[in-house]
């Protein structure tokens, strides 16, 4: 009987007023963060690069901080999310990074900029990203109904994919107009407009802090989301694949400006275009995620998307090089990010879908110290090979280790399923939606 009166409730606080007008606000925050954000992806390197003249080793250190936080506070992050409502966490996150990023013009203009500074930057946007992201893919559900959260999280994809494509070139041009610290600036101006545009969003979010909650140890919340993610099959298999995709992946993406600017000289425009590519495949893939998912089936699309995406970015290595065949390998870096969005996509809307509201923000930081928490790795061993070896050859190992990221996959149910269990029992789609609408 309880549950017949609670269900109209929870119908109720779905469908209140201006739904849609409060998920535009979060998508238009998102989207000018990004923006700022693709500046800084080719401007932070540039700084140590160019500015600072850092060793393939010291621009490896830069990346691995950029993802630290990650791996050293993702568990509890989530477990803290969970505690608090995700609005304000969100709009804290963009106010301090905006600040971190002034500071290094602001040092730059003094004389004063250091590597270790940058580390510093680095490491507190990491720390940041980790409590924003984790609100944010949080705060989704309570804004989007659950059947709507693929299409949702499509749009998103989508809107990131095109300010990144715009970004890089945007930073590029910053880079050469004025200097790389001074492009930065930007960066810092969208995040404070994604604060102001996060502090308009209206619906009234519901304290997440329970009864029972304050009888729980912050150990026994991580371990809950420990044991929702790796105690379902389908979600351990999706979870490991990621891992070992960011793994190897950051391990040539580490490298991957140190061989542009360093090795081959190229100038920030031209760097900036593999960005760009990057960003335009990733904007076309996610506008054809839902239709792939759809024909090909939901398990079956995302194996052939890590399958596809590694080899386009494998082949892609050789042709870096400062003639014709630049364009070649850019064109293939961005049909790579094209087929993974598939797999990125589903794999973010099936977690969501999957997992009950209270556990939302433990099951993501789960997720993301796994799956982020490699990438400090991969660009700490990208560094090291690349000071031993070279740019390139640390490019090949990362890339050749990514095609094993299709392993957990295709030795999970999702090779050969059309769609994805709805419910963490394993229920199919079509019971679970008439379960949710009784």
């Amino acid at each position: 009987m309880n549950n017949h009166r609670t269900r109209p409730t929870s119908r109720r606080r779905r469908t209140g007023p201006h739904p849609d007008a409060d998920f535009r606000r979060v998508w238009a925050a998102d989207t000018v963060s990004q923006a700022g954000s693709a500046v800084t992806l080719l401007a932070l390197p540039l700084v140590a690069i160019g500015t600072l003249h850092a060793t393939p080793f010291e621009a490896g250190l830069l990346v691995t901080a950029e993802y630290l936080a990650f791996l050293l506070i993702g568990l509890p992050a989530g477990a803290w999310a969970d505690r608090m409502r995700r609005r304000p966490v969100m709009v804290a996150g963009d106010l301090v990074r905006a600040a971190l990023l002034l500071s290094v013009p602001l040092a730059a203009w003094l004389g004063a900029l250091t590597l270790p500074q940058l580390y510093a930057v680095a490491f507190g946007m990491s720390v940041c990203t980790v409590f924003f992201d984790v609100a944010a893919q949080s705060m989704l559900p309570h804004l989007v109904d659950r059947d709507r959260l693929t299409g949702a999280n499509a749009r998103l994809e989508a809107t990131r994919n095109l300010t990144q494509a715009a970004g890089p070139g945007l930073g590029g041009a910053l880079t050469a107009a004025l200097t790389a610290p001074a492009a930065l600036a930007a960066d810092a101006v969208s995040y404070l407009l994604s604060a102001l545009l996060l502090s308009r969003v209206r619906r009234a979010e519901p304290h997440p802090q329970g009864p029972a909650r304050p009888e729980k140890g912050l150990r026994a919340e991580i371990s809950e989301g420990l044991r929702f993610v790796f105690g379902n099959r389908t979600l351990r298999a999706l979870t490991t694949a990621s891992a070992i995709s960011n793994l190897c992946g950051t391990i040539g993406a580490s490298m991957l400006l140190v061989l542009l600017a360093g090795d081959l000289g190229l100038s920030p425009l031209l760097c900036g275009a593999v960005f760009t590519a990057e960003a335009v495949g990733g904007l076309l893939g996610s506008l054809l995620t839902l239709r792939i998912a759809a024909t090909f089936g939901q398990g079956r699309a995302m194996c052939a998307s890590v399958m596809v995406s590694g080899v386009l970015w494998l082949l892609a290595v050789p042709f870096y090089r400062s003639d014709w065949r630049f364009a070649v390998a850019v064109a293939l870096q961005g049909l790579g990010w094209t087929a993974f969005m598939t797999f990125k996509i589903t794999s973010v809307a099936f977690r969501q879908r999957l997992c009950p509201e209270p556990l939302l923000g433990r099951m993501t930081a789960t997720v993301r110290f796994v799956v982020w928490g490699s990438m400090p790795v991969g660009a700490l061993v990208g560094g090291a090979l690349g000071q031993w070896l070279g740019a390139r050859p640390a490019m090949w190992i990362g890339a050749v280790g990514e095609l094993l990221a299709v392993l957990p996959l295709l030795l999970s149910p999702l090779r050969s399923a059309r769609e994805l269990p709805a419910d963490p029992d394993g229920e199919p789609p079509a019971r679970a939606s008439a379960d949710a609408s009784a």
